[in-house]
């Protein structure tokens, strides 16, 4: 098992060294830089010059990834041009926030999604199983961001029952009033990832009911309730990878949600560093992110080959 997790481990190096390659450059494809930004076109062209050597970008694009590189080996990410600030400091705090807004959603919207897929796979063709499958579709199909904004039309301008942006006094949420905030961005961001689990849950479950050894559970005289627990653990490693990225996503994929919402998380920080051209900002938060992605489907893998052992192989 250790030889495995190893593996999984060594194979997580090359992939992050590909994505921040792969930022890196993407980012440097864009027109202008920074500076473009900070300094008005009346400004003398020396000052522009002497704040692009200041950031090193002047430099060949190789050059600088590896000294970006070389201070991210050592635990720095970076000053941020546009604020003079740590670029940890800012990330791990919108992290926090994302995190805050993204396990909500993931608890309800993975829980959800099991469980619509599998009470439609075992009422397969009844009114159940169409009601549970059309809820999923519609999670599926329907935007984020017009989700979102028909919530807060609802909601918030017309009921004036819940806010409309923002996370209320922040930190980890202990009270009905910062509750409150989390409601609208949580449900609209587990919509996907709960018709997607659903979907894919409801196709395992039917796939395993047909086979003969739950037909043998069920002629021994199980009762539905342990033939359940058999079939789902059997249905659990396929759901369990997807379950691994849609996490991933819903940490990654938050950007519009929290702009719609005003969430100060790492997607709005992106979308920031995006417009400012925040070289420092930007590929931090991408490469963390594509961290905690990576590691997520190790831990997904881990699992996976503990519930079935054949997957170590």
């Amino acid at each position: 098992m250790w030889s495995y997790v190893a593996r999984r481990l060594l194979y997580a190096v090359p992939i992050l060294l590909g994505v921040s390659m792969l930022v890196f450059a993407l980012i440097h494809l864009a027109p202008g830089d920074v500076v473009d930004l900070l300094v008005p076109p009346e400004v003398p062209r020396e000052v522009a010059d002497a704040l692009r050597r200041r950031f090193a970008l002047d430099q060949p694009i190789y050059i600088q990834y590896a000294a970006w590189l070389g201070r991210l080996l050592v635990g720095d990410l970076g000053i941020s041009f546009f604020t003079n600030r740590p670029v940890a400091d800012e990330l791990f705090s919108a992290l926090g926030n994302t995190l805050i807004l993204a396990l909500p959603a993931a608890v309800l919207g993975f829980g959800l999604g099991v469980m619509l897929g599998a009470l439609a796979a075992f009422n397969r063709g009844t009114w159940l199983d169409k009601v549970f499958s059309a809820t999923a579709i519609t999670g599926v199909s329907l935007p984020h961001y017009w989700v979102g904004i028909v919530l807060v039309a609802i909601f918030a301008v017309v009921l004036n029952v819940l806010p409309a942006q923002g996370m209320g006094a922040g930190g980890v949420p202990t009270s009905w009033e910062q509750l409150r905030f989390l409601v609208l961005p949580v449900v609209t961001l587990s919509l996907i990832p709960m018709g997607v689990v659903s979907r894919v849950v409801r196709a395992n479950v039917l796939e395993i009911l047909s086979q003969e050894f739950v037909g043998t559970l069920r002629a021994k005289g199980l009762l539905n309730h342990r033939v359940l627990y058999h079939v789902m653990k059997n249905a659990a490693p396929s759901a369990l990878a997807l379950i691994g990225l849609q996490f991933g996503y819903l940490l990654g994929g938050s950007i519009l949600v929290e702009t719609v919402f005003n969430w100060p998380g790492s997607g709005g920080l992106m979308n920031l560093a995006i417009f400012r051209r925040d070289i420092p900002v930007l590929s931090a938060t991408i490469l963390v992110l594509a961290t905690i992605f990576v590691i997520i489907n190790i831990l997904v893998d881990v699992l996976q080959a503990l519930i079935d052992p054949r997957i170590r192989r």
